[in-house]
């Protein structure tokens, strides 16, 4: 057992000025001015960063501990276009949380509205930062026991929200064979389908 930190620095060491709204639409962006302490002691310049304020967010993944299966959502991301020979991803379940850490509340508000599932039992899996360099967002991943038996492929998401989501049903297997050929490659749910295949065996356990 870790009994002792290796990051020896904490909020007392940085002097964080007053922070400015530079941009506000879809998405915020304030910037930060800071000086922090250093290791080798004193402290750094005065540093300048734009930073993407989309606030948190939550992920979850559906599983049948029965079927072994797991359900996956297919939607544009127009972030990929760039980089990626599609920009419509196979991903988990997720929105954003808009302020509330009732995160479970919204786990189940965004299956029912992407999905149509009613999800009841949930394991929390991790929380993470997205990209700390560049964004205060961090996303909480859950783990969904669902039964899948008699759930079918489907069309669902928000109209108002522009949202155009396709479900699949896919054994574990499978699912992790698409992680593995980089099919599958948005951090979310590269993180939700680890998680599951390190504690698959303990899940389908606790599930059965």
């Amino acid at each position: 057992m870790v009994d002792k930190k290796l990051v020896q620095f904490t909020h007392k060491d940085v002097n964080l000025k007053p922070i400015k709204n530079l941009y506000k639409g879809f998405f915020q962006v304030d910037l930060y001015q800071f000086e922090h302490a250093l290791f080798a002691g004193g402290k750094s310049e005065l540093i300048s960063r734009e930073i993407l304020e989309r606030g948190d967010a939550i992920a979850v993944l559906p599983y049948d501990p029965i079927s072994d299966t797991v359900l996956l959502i297919e939607q544009i991301r127009i972030g990929a276009i760039k980089s990626k020979h599609s920009p419509w991803l196979l991903e988990c379940i997720a929105g954003m949380t808009d302020g509330s850490t009732d995160y479970e509340s919204v786990v189940k508000k965004e299956a029912y509205e992407e999905a149509g599932l009613e999800l009841t039992e949930l394991e929390f899996m991790l929380s993470y930062l997205s990209s700390p360099g560049g964004t205060t967002e961090r996303l909480h991943l859950y783990l969904a026991r669902t039964d899948l038996s008699q759930v079918e492929s489907g069309v669902y998401g928000l109209e108002t929200e522009g949202e155009d989501i396709k479900t699949h049903i896919l054994s574990v297997d499978d699912a992790l064979m698409r992680l593995n050929n980089g099919e599958m490659d948005n951090a979310a749910t590269v993180i939700c389908m680890q998680w599951l295949a390190l504690n698959r065996e303990k899940m389908a356990s606790k599930w059965a």
